[in-house]
């Protein structure tokens, strides 16, 4: 068949033509979506409120709708209809009797009988028509009823009195004017139904918030432990609350559990490893110090002593400082003391940049070590060491610079990759390549991270954050 087949060409087109508007909406309806999710809260405990209320509000509504168009408006027909029915009488009997001229009587009648106020206007016109409500379910059904029962020119005036209606029908010779109360023809109770829709909506609000908040502190509870454990700190957790919550608690602390146990083997492991190895270096040491001095002999010392570094540096990577507590830690004494420790190592340490004396919950040793690899590297590769930290919301930084070569920006990353060199790298030059390893597995054991930019003295900045 011949791809250029017109035929085949149409009847393509025919199978894509309804593809296209089956997709369309769909694609219209993710947008939607999309726009709707970004409106809404992203917090649980708002999501929940809403869950709970709008079905509220959208019952009550309808509840509400129900009764204004249907329930009110009914009551308020069959009232307007009982008073025009008591104004019809009225006309009937005041023409059907012309022996009562000024109508005493029939005003009598009106007055205390049906609760009416009766005057007869001789020779008197009716008003012209006043502009209508906007919205006025009394000013309808009663022209309505007005129309079906009396069948005469009329004027009424709901509202210019707001607890009076007057009503004014024409009539031989002259017009009847009729005054009522408001209620008579009108359901005024209605803000009643409302007032205890409302209340009684507001209570039941008021009590799912009450059993929602406590169904989701333990969610919170939960997530403030997780957060904690993944910073290294000593957390006490006992899972409560809902049968499902309860169940991630108790998943969370098998989880925890697993961790702890693994990284326990893990020690246990490489401590046993380092006894052995120990041991056999130390029999190279003895079986060195009894050979009789000789070049060859110094280097295989030197050869000894490097791997015990290279021993000692692989069993604190992989050891860690997990068994170390975390505490409040001063940070401006924690910072005095690593610029004394890089004076030590021959670099001049410019300042030391701290405001006021904050206070960090962190592993004291282990963040000490941590930050003593990174000033460690800057002195070897730069002659001046700057040091400064800052409090910032939620998280403490401590910024360390030198004026070093530096290194490329595409490479920063690597030089965190353990037992890596670069030819052009500053890591752990004659060490174990270890040493950045190590300070980012600290810091992110807190729940922080080490960056590295260019320095305002020329050199490399490593900048460590953890959470504060």
């Amino acid at each position: 068949m011949n791809a250029e087949d017109p035929g085949l060409a149409r009847a393509l087109k025919a199978t894509e033509a309804p593809a296209r508007a089956i997709s369309a909406p769909r694609r219209q309806w993710k947008r939607l979506s999309r726009a709707i999710g970004d409106v809404l809260p992203k917090g649980l405990y708002a999501r929940s409120l809403i869950i709970i209320i709008a079905p509220m509000v959208l019952l009550q509504s309808v509840i509400a709708y129900t009764f204004m168009e249907r329930h009110w408006q009914l009551v308020t027909k069959r009232l307007s209809a009982s008073v025009v029915a008591d104004v019809a009488a009225l006309i009937d009997i005041y023409e059907s009797y012309p022996q009562d001229k000024d109508a005493d009587t029939l005003s009598r009648i009106a007055g205390e009988r049906l609760n009416l106020d009766l005057d007869l206007l001789e020779g008197a016109k009716l008003p012209p028509p006043g502009p209508r409500p906007f919205f006025s379910i009394l000013d309808e059904s009663l022209s309505d009823e007005i129309k079906r029962q009396i069948r005469r020119p009329f004027w009424i005036d709901t509202v210019g009195r707001s607890n009076l209606i007057e009503i004014r029908v024409a009539i031989p010779g002259g017009v009847m004017r009729i005054t009522a109360r408001r209620s008579q023809a009108y359901a005024s109770n209605s803000h009643i139904f409302l007032v205890w829709m409302i209340g009684s909506s507001l209570v039941l609000l008021g009590v799912a918030i009450l059993f929602l908040r406590n169904q989701i502190k333990p969610i919170l509870r939960l997530a403030a432990v997780a957060e904690g454990f993944g910073k290294g700190r000593e957390i006490e957790f006992r899972p409560r609350g809902a049968r499902e919550v309860r169940q991630a608690g108790h998943a969370f602390i098998e989880m925890k559990r697993r961790i702890e146990r693994a990284m326990e083997q893990r020690t246990t492991m490489l401590n046993g490893v380092s006894h052995d190895l120990r041991t056999i270096l130390t029999r190279f040491r003895l079986s060195l110090a009894l050979i009789e001095g000789s070049g060859e002999i110094e280097d295989l010392t030197r050869d000894v002593d490097e791997m015990s570094r290279m021993l000692e540096g692989y069993l604190a990577f992989a050891r860690g400082d997990s068994a170390e507590t975390a505490m409040p830690t001063d940070m401006r004494a924690l910072l005095e003391d690593l610029r004394t420790d890089v004076e030590r190592l021959g670099a001049h340490v410019s300042e030391v940049e701290l405001a006021g004396k904050p206070t960090v919950t962190v592993r004291p040793d282990a963040f000490r070590r941590c930050l003593f690899n990174l000033a460690s590297n800057a002195a070897r590769y730069g002659e001046t060491v700057a040091i400064s930290g800052r409090l910032e919301t939620r998280s403490f930084l401590v910024s360390i610079d030198d004026d070093g070569p530096g290194i490329p920006a595409a490479r920063r990353e690597d030089v965190f990759k353990p037992f890596l060199r670069l030819d052009d790298a500053r890591q752990d030059a004659g060490g174990s390549g270890l040493g950045l390893a190590i300070a980012r597995d600290i810091a992110r054991a807190h729940g922080g991270d080490i960056t590295l930019h260019d320095s305002p003295l020329g050199g490399l900045r490593a900048t460590v954050r953890v959470p504060a």
